[in-house]
């Protein structure tokens, strides 16, 4: 048996926290094997199964990955730019990959590996003779070309072709509007055809002009000769985040930021970053926008940490029949059998819910019933009894995966192919950091456990045993859900909520641990997807993020992709609006509130959603969904409508419902 490295200590000191990885150990045979593409240097477990740039190590690795603004492909050796474009439909938005600008050399090129990556880059080999570190946010696309031919192409045709007298800008006018632009840092010759005359040893880089403007255009001249090679992320106090970017070349950085990164950046006198304006690139993600210098703090909207409501419930009668509810509803708890690492998670946390209401309303013995209950139900996933299924230590990806997953790749929604950890694995959490709080002696013998749990979806550091931060995408500030498969859309998420609530459950496991590093990197997570959450998921009425024939159909997004924006959830259509309504809420928690602060737009989606509810195909579970954001604005209706449900979510519970009504 190994020992991992969690990744948390004191606040002030990195404290290595050697806890025993205690699940058994396989190496499973659903997920493909890594391919060769993986660089012989980090050609080892554990991958970064979630990363935004997976696309170039699955299966021939040309499918191309998004880096704001461009979107990149790499095939046989052939580098190919695009600067995309938007079609937008009522029922998505998308942008086709078009191959305006490509690179190759003369020479030929090794197909690419993924030779090194961090939190905000990957870096392409070609061989000995080219290196492309692609950098989430610049604008420009750098190559260093250590020996060899350039030869440039387009699918468009070439309208005009300049060169200034050094021959180190190169101006490419195409018949699509597009401007490009080619820096070189040493002289470069280039024919009308756009093949270099000679060899070259070197940096280029390439970008298009936007709107072919002239401002524009010197700004993107000026800042030519600083280029950055990699970025990290570092956590600061809660809930700040610090960028920095390793650069190489001279001058300033220029780099580009997305909306959502504009709303929330700090100007204080130690981050010395200037925007500028002029320079704007489009995205489905809104407008890139111009940033000097190489690091940039953030700072969300903190999430304050709590294990009951904010509120707390004063009125006698809303106390008397929350109380004659949870006791019915705690009654009610039947042994799960449910072998679905999702669908049994749901319930684990659902019973957890229960007996944190408990706690809030002082019922001691009820609150002891549902911690046997706990008891009984998780504990057997920790010391490998449980019959329907197992928790594993996958040593191929280097991950926790479930005994199902490992054999069928269907099973449990795709977990032992890395899709959905955080969701999975959140819910155990949730559960377990409860349970520790209730029993501490049951917390100290499972600590191992829910600690390896929390680690395989955002383990700070990294270690032997699990990746660095496995689903958050530190440039988005929010997670990919999809595991190890090849997608032209890019990587992909359905529910903001379930994410938040993972984030959320590490926090309070920091809690009943006394661990203030791993509630502090638990909060900033959850404030941060829950940012995103509201820029990116969320679209209230009157949105210029998304083009109108979208907004005036959607009040969210179902699925999230890189490059495509779906009012199709994987489970439902579009019609089904008390489904998407109801996705991006579950599970109902206190970090909930965190999540629908505006009551104006909680009322859109609320009357948005409404209509759908009279559907023969919806049930209660889902208009519960409904009602509890109708709740935030309408307590007293919402209230009449939840008492009439006959049914509801597996994740969730009367009790619950009305805990959450009666501390609005």
């Amino acid at each position: 048996m190994g020992m991992v490295y969690i990744g948390w200590g004191d606040e002030d000191e990195k404290v290595e926290d050697f806890t025993p990885q205690p699940f058994p150990l396989i190496e499973e045979t659903a997920a493909p094997n890594p391919t060769r593409l993986w660089g012989h240097r980090i050609r080892r477990s554990p991958f970064p199964t979630n990363a935004p740039w997976l696309n170039f190590v699955l299966n021939n690795g040309n499918c191309h990955e998004n880096f704001h603004p461009f979107l990149v492909k790499s095939d046989k050796g052939l580098l190919t730019i695009c600067y995309p474009g938007k079609a937008s439909q009522r029922a998505f938005i998308y942008q086709p990959f078009v191959a305006d600008l490509s690179l190759r050399l003369q020479e030929g090129c090794e197909t690419h590996v993924v030779s090194a990556f961090d939190d905000l880059s990957v870096t392409l080999d070609f061989g000995q003779r080219m290196t492309v570190p692609l950098v989430k946010g610049s604008p420009y696309i750098t190559v260093i070309c250590h020996y060899g031919t350039p030869v440039f192409s387009t699918i468009h045709a070439v309208l005009d072709f300049w060169s200034n007298s050094e021959k180190t800008k190169h101006r490419i006018k195409l018949n699509n509007g597009q401007v490009w632009v080619i820096y070189s840092s040493a002289p470069l010759e280039l024919s009308r055809e756009l093949a270099a005359t000679a060899e070259f040893q070197g940096v280029l880089r390439m970008t298009t002009i936007p709107g072919d403007n002239r401002e524009t255009e010197s700004v993107l001249d000026r800042f030519s000769t600083c280029f950055p090679t990699g970025g990290t992320m570092e956590f600061l106090k809660p809930p700040q985040v610090k960028y920095t970017w390793k650069t190489a070349g001279w001058g300033e950085l220029l780099m580009v930021c997305l909306p959502l990164h504009q709303g929330i950046m700090s100007h204080h006198y130690d981050n010395p970053v200037k925007t500028i304006p002029i320079l704007q690139f489009h995205s489905l993600d809104g407008d890139l926008k111009g940033v000097l210098g190489d690091t940039w703090v953030l700072c969300a909207s903190p999430i304050p940490v709590h294990w009951y409501s904010s509120t707390g419930i004063g009125d006698p009668e809303a106390r008397a029949h929350l109380k004659e509810t949870l006791k019915r509803d705690v009654a009610a708890l039947n042994t799960i059998t449910n072998p679905s690492t999702y669908f049994h998670g749901k319930a684990l946390a659902r019973a957890a819910r229960l007996a944190l209401i408990a706690e809030e309303l002082q019922l001691v013995q009820t609150v002891y019933e549902v911690q046997e209950f706990l008891h009984k139900s998780l504990t057997p996933w920790f010391d490998g009894t449980f019959p329907g299924n197992a928790i594993l230590y996958d040593q191929k990806w280097g991950g926790l995966i479930s005994r199902n997953g490992s054999r069928d790749i269907g099973a449990d929604f795709g977990l032992g192919n890395y899709n959905d950890h955080h969701y999975h694995m959140g819910y155990f959490v949730y559960a377990g950091a409860v349970l520790a709080k209730l029993d501490p002696q049951w917390g100290q013998q499972y600590k191992p456990h829910l600690y390896a749990l929390i680690a395989d979806y955002m383990s700070l550091n990294g270690s032997k045993f699990f990746p660095r931060l496995r689903c958050f995408d530190a440039f988005v500030l929010h997670s990919w859900a999809g595991g190890l498969v090849e997608f032209a859309d890019g990587r992909n998420q359905e529910s903001t909520s379930e994410a938040i609530h993972a984030y959320y459950a590490a926090a309070l496991a920091g809690l009943a641990y006394k661990d203030r590093s791993l509630v502090d990197t638990g909060l900033t997570l959850a404030a941060l997807e829950s940012h995103s959450a509201q820029s990116l998921w969320h679209i209230p009425r009157g949105s210029v993020l998304y083009d109108p024939e979208f907004v005036d159909e959607n009040r969210v997004v179902s699925v999230l992709w890189s490059t495509k924006r779906d009012s199709g959830l994987w489970f439902a259509g579009a019609e089904r609006r008390d489904c998407r309504l109801g996705i991006q809420v579950l599970p109902i928690t206190p970090v909930t509130e965190f999540i629908f602060t505006d009551k104006h737009f909680a009322r859109e989606l609320v009357n948005w959603a409404m209509p759908s509810l009279t559907r023969s195909d919806v049930t209660d579970g889902w208009r519960g969904f409904v009602y509890a954001l109708q709740a935030i604005y309408e307590p007293q209706e919402a209230l009449s409508k939840i008492l009439r449900l006959n049914e509801h979510d597996d994740g969730n519970t009367l009790s619950n419902l009305l805990w959450w009504i009666y501390t609005r």
